[in-house]
């Protein structure tokens, strides 16, 4: 998987971007970004990695491959060309349209041993129409190179994610103003 080859090549960080702490056993990054959409509409595309995920960090090389059935017992998960098919996160929390929570380690994180708990909240911004969404990851256990090495690294793939879900939410409102 490219997904620490290609973790220098990101989009834009998000307004805010930290790795909150990082230590040989594990790290615990956070990312936040606002849009300017009612919570149930960046909801909606949240669900929808297929969407936004930048397919140079799937497994396939083809985001279109990727889905999330966003219930507990459901998945974020890949399907392969060959017929295969990958778990990145299980999903074990859903309150909708409000918070999602999986577990899972991804890319080289599932060489490792270790348990990842990723949580993505989106909140009603103080404006009204404006969403914040935040997305934080949890990651402990054992990894070869330690916490501090993989952090960063995890940190700007996972930052370049949600800059690519504010994208996409941002452009799904021109997008339904052209249906029309």
């Amino acid at each position: 998987m490219k997904l620490i080859a290609a973790a220098g090549l990101v989009l834009a960080a998000p307004a805010a971007a930290e790795v909150k702490q990082a230590t040989p056993a594990g790290f615990e990054i956070e990312s936040t970004v606002t849009v300017a959409v009612p919570v149930e509409q960046a909801w909606e595309v949240l669900r929808s990695p297929q969407r936004w995920w930048n397919p140079e960090h799937t497994y396939s090389g083809d985001a279109a491959k990727l889905y999330l059935d966003a219930q507990a017992t459901g998945c974020f998960c890949e399907r392969t060309p060959d017929k295969g098919s990958i778990e990145h996160a299980h999903i074990v929390y859903v309150q909708p349209p409000r918070m999602i929570r999986m577990v899972g380690a991804l890319g080289p994180l599932q060489a490792e041993a270790v348990t990842g708990t990723m949580t993505w909240k989106v909140d009603p911004g103080e404006g009204g129409g404006a969403t914040t969404i935040t997305m934080s990851y949890l990651v402990g256990g054992y990894m070869r190179q330690g916490g501090e090495t993989f952090a960063p690294l995890v940190d700007r793939v996972l930052t370049e994610q949600l800059t690519r879900l504010k994208a996409a939410i941002d452009a799904a409102p021109a997008a339904a103003e052209e249906a029309k």
